[in-house]
């Protein structure tokens, strides 16, 4: 699931004149990226939780990093433990703040939060976006409804990524599960390679050829990227962006928690 966050940031369209978005290890499981990429300990998802008990708790691009292909990243250490903690403070009014930034701050902040827990729920709760990330096959799929999305909590604002192959349309999964918006990502082994190797790499987002995961990735970001009142919603069941054709401007930083569904291993998502 990492790796359908990295996507999605590595295509976020260019709102906001031009702010790219931060991706944020959120995991109470622990992080993912600093070992994958070789990073120092510091600064992490823990010098961000340890500021969000502050007056002043400063931006969160200060305890961000560059991951070799292009992204911005707040990584997480590995381990249970002392995740568990700074998710927790994060979920709190501080941590919120330190997300949201001022009403000056532009940008999206992408937040991997693994599985859904109560950790994470509040989160969730005050996200602007949901993507919950699953596999095709009819077990995950049949495992998501038991996954206590309240329709109420989350309508109009979750989507449902299925990686991989998948035997069935997009109308077909909105019938059964209830969720309007759903949207499919290829499995791309050498679009994941980039996002996997610790030497500086060129991810081929657009232009010539393309890799097929940042093609199909680019329409569930401009989808994710509208803002209610802008028109979000009007996205189309397979990721399409409706009528607009592009993202509508930001007014001001926004979130997007994306949830890993029964299935989805960090391998492959």
């Amino acid at each position: 699931m990492t790796t359908t966050g990295l996507a999605l940031a590595a295509v976020w369209p260019e709102a906001d004149g031009g702010v790219r978005p931060v991706v944020v290890e959120a995991d109470a499981s622990g992080g993912d990226l600093m070992i994958r990429f070789g990073l120092p300990s510091a600064p992490s998802l823990l010098d961000v939780a340890a500021a969000a008990g502050q007056q002043y708790p400063g931006s969160l691009l200060g305890a961000a990093c560059e991951l070799p292909f292009g992204v911005r990243a707040v990584v997480a250490v590995p381990g249970r433990g002392p995740c568990r903690e700074a998710v927790r403070l994060l979920a709190g009014e501080g941590g919120r703040r330190v997300l949201l930034g001022d009403d000056h701050d532009r940008g999206t902040v992408l937040l991997d939060v693994g599985r859904l827990g109560e950790d994470v729920e509040p989160l969730l709760e005050g996200a602007d976006q949901v993507v919950l990330v699953a596999r095709g096959g009819a077990e995950p799929l049949t495992h998501v409804s038991a996954y206590g999305f309240d329709a109420c909590v989350y309508a109009g604002r979750l989507t449902l990524a299925v990686v991989g192959p998948c035997p069935y349309r997009a109308e077909e999964i909105t019938k059964a599960l209830g969720i309007e918006q759903v949207s499919f990502l290829p499995w791309d082994a050498k679009g994941v390679t980039v996002m996997s190797s610790a030497h500086h790499g060129a991810l081929r987002t657009d232009g010539f050829r393309p890799s097929p995961l940042m093609t199909a990735a680019r329409k569930v970001a401009r989808q994710l990227a509208v803002l209610p009142e802008e028109g979000a919603g009007a996205g189309t069941a397979d990721g399409g962006c409706g009528s607009t054709g592009s993202a509508a401007p930001m007014v001001a930083r926004s979130s997007t928690g994306l949830v890993r569904g029964p299935g989805v291993e960090e391998s492959g998502s």
